[in-house]
């Protein structure tokens, strides 16, 4: 178990999930990983806080009214200065899907792409200092961008938040963001090649840890999801993406080391 209370700028601070069905959605991820909910009220959206033994792991909100955005879940970068790092997001070439906002009294937030056109969220903590519990069955374990142009990534993220891009050596096209000097890194770059159909935009994939990849399917698939990437296991740990019961991809890792 890894407690946190407060999340260094640069790090995955948060994560959340707007859907079509927030209340479909809450009852799936509360049913796979033991999450309790806490809505809020109307001023909030009701907005969901999803908590694991009492700790904020993640959110899942519902679509503002007629978006046309996809069910999906956003990682967001902690920032101490939202509005430096949005100039900066535009010097490296990338734009602001939504500007910076306050929520309430708990945080300022945004929602950028990169410059190939990743969706990725900022968030300025006040009162809500992010994810609680991480690294740990039923928490969030890593994300990673799928991009068209992973160097052209790189750079945008480099300038922006000053980390260090390393290229993973293999066949697989990959590069890992660190903070200067630092081994474990914050998030990854995955080069989409042929095998991926045109049609599938940049994204962020987000994982979740849990004990056994292999038993966790047959209970995504018992409460109405799919598997869209069967198990297999890589250095890092086994791994399979699978599909909610209101369309949002995510991935589910057992970590080599023990989460």
């Amino acid at each position: 178990m890894t407690i946190v209370d407060k999340h260094e700028a640069g790090n995955v601070t948060w994560i959340d999930l707007m859907s079509g069905d927030p209340e479909g959605s809450r009852k799936f991820y509360g049913s796979l990983f033991d999450w309790t909910f806490e809505v809020g009220g109307p001023e909030t959206g009701h907005y969901g806080m999803c908590r694991l033994g009492g700790k904020n792991v993640a959110g899942i909100g519902g679509k503002p009214p007629g978006a046309q955005i996809p069910t999906a879940w956003t990682p967001y970068l902690a920032t101490d200065d939202l509005d430096k790092t949005l100039a900066k997001v535009a010097e490296a070439g990338g734009a602001v899907m939504m500007p910076a906002m306050d929520v309430m009294d708990q945080g300022r937030m945004a929602i950028i792409t990169d410059s190939t056109g990743g969706a990725i969220g900022l968030w300025q903590a006040k009162l809500h200092n992010g994810m609680q519990r991480v690294s740990e069955p039923g928490a969030f374990a890593w994300t990673e961008l799928n991009t068209r142009d992973m160097k052209k990534a790189a750079d945008f993220f480099v300038k922006v938040f000053g980390y260090e891009a390393k290229k993973l050596e293999g066949p697989m096209e990959y590069t890992t963001l660190h903070h200067p000097g630092e081994k474990t890194p914050v998030a990854g770059l995955l080069q989409m090649d042929q095998n991926w159909p045109k049609e599938i935009p940049p994204h962020w994939m987000v994982y979740f840890a849990v004990t056994d990849v292999d038993a966790t399917l047959d209970k995504v698939k018992s409460l109405g999801g799919k598997v869209c990437v069967p198990p297999f296991d890589s250095p890092y740990g086994r791994i399979s993406v699978i599909e909610d019961a209101q369309g949002g991809m995510v991935s589910l890792i057992k970590p080599t080391q023990p989460a």
